[in-house]
């Protein structure tokens, strides 16, 4: 469900879009009166007068209609500014995680993360933070995150469907309240203006017109949001299944990355590398032979910090 801030960033186009939506159709309705050349003052009400003539049941239905056309419109608008590619896997925060991760700084990575909020960052954060559990439970993690992210974008798009149902709905329900009046004066008066009758079933013809002309829209967009969702979860999990593909999971057995940051024994933090003195003369990151005390590693540079 759209957030408080989306509908006030979106809101403001959707509204503007849908006045010169409405704008256009009074305008088209207004040529076609004028070419039939009516004359009668009764038949050229505007639809305002007519919904409120209707009653108040007529006037909430109208309101119904407006309101999904506005959310409809909302919709769309989110729907073309945030399905994309470059904002489910931004590329300047491909490139930083990229290298932060090629450098084992994991939990400078999971940072990064974390101060980040799409696709790409919540999926690789809760990857990062099962990373001393082994290969498996990073797998798991991606899997489960994936599947929550992509489930979130496509319940937004789900209601773009929903619209495109119900709308018509809504319009029709309409029709058949105004042709049950329509009928009633008919009934109690007879034919004695059938110009008049006419007028006015075309007028209740008119919320079942506006209902599918929300929902017609509605689902062309949806099924476009739907293929362009996929394509955009596809493409930023390519990326995440990159950047952990070649993590070493052995050494880093009972690290934990995130909140609680434990080095466990092959903890990366900033670029620095503890080193015992008395157990090891292996650099930690190349494997690379090296004496006691030596700093920075003679053969990848990494700085390492020497405890007794």
């Amino acid at each position: 469900m759209l957030k408080s801030h989306h509908l006030r960033r979106y809101l403001p186009v959707a509204l503007l879009l849908l006045v010169l939506i409405v704008t256009a159709a009074i305008g088209h309705a207004q040529d076609a009166g004028d070419a039939g050349g009516a004359t009668n003052q009764e038949q050229q009400k505007n639809i305002f007068q007519t919904i409120k003539e209707g009653g108040a049941l007529i006037m909430f239905i109208w309101i119904a209609i407006l309101g999904t056309s506005v959310t409809m419109v909302t919709f769309i608008v989110q729907g073309l500014l945030t399905l994309r590619k470059d904002r489910l896997a931004p590329p300047p925060l491909v490139e930083s995680l990229r290298q932060t991760v090629a450098s084992g700084n994991y939990q400078e990575a999971w940072e990064i993360c974390n101060a980040n909020k799409n696709y790409l960052a919540n999926v690789l954060k809760a990857a990062l933070s099962r990373i001393g559990r082994g290969k498996e439970a990073v797998e798991e993690a991606l899997t489960e995150h994936g599947l929550r992210e992509a489930t979130i974008l496509r319940t937004r798009n789900s209601y773009l469907s929903v619209i495109g149902v119900v709308s018509p709905m809504i319009g029709l329900l309409g029709t058949v309240i105004g042709m049950i009046g329509a009928f009633s004066v008919l009934g109690a008066s007879g034919i004695s203006d059938p110009r008049a009758l006419a007028a006015r079933i075309g007028e209740v013809l008119l919320a079942t017109a506006s209902g599918l002309f929300i929902a017609i829209p509605a689902f062309v967009f949806y099924y476009v949001f739907r293929n362009l969702t996929q394509a955009c979860v596809v493409h930023a999990d390519d990326i995440v299944n990159e950047l952990v593909q070649d993590i070493p999971y052995e050494e880093l057995d009972g690290m934990r990355i995130g909140e609680e940051f434990s080095s466990g024994a092959g903890a990366v933090l900033g670029g620095s590398r503890k080193v015992s003195m008395a157990l090891t003369t292996n650099c930690p990151v190349c494997n690379g032979s090296v004496a006691p005390g030596v700093n920075p590693c003679p053969h990848c540079g990494a700085t390492l910090d020497w405890a007794g």
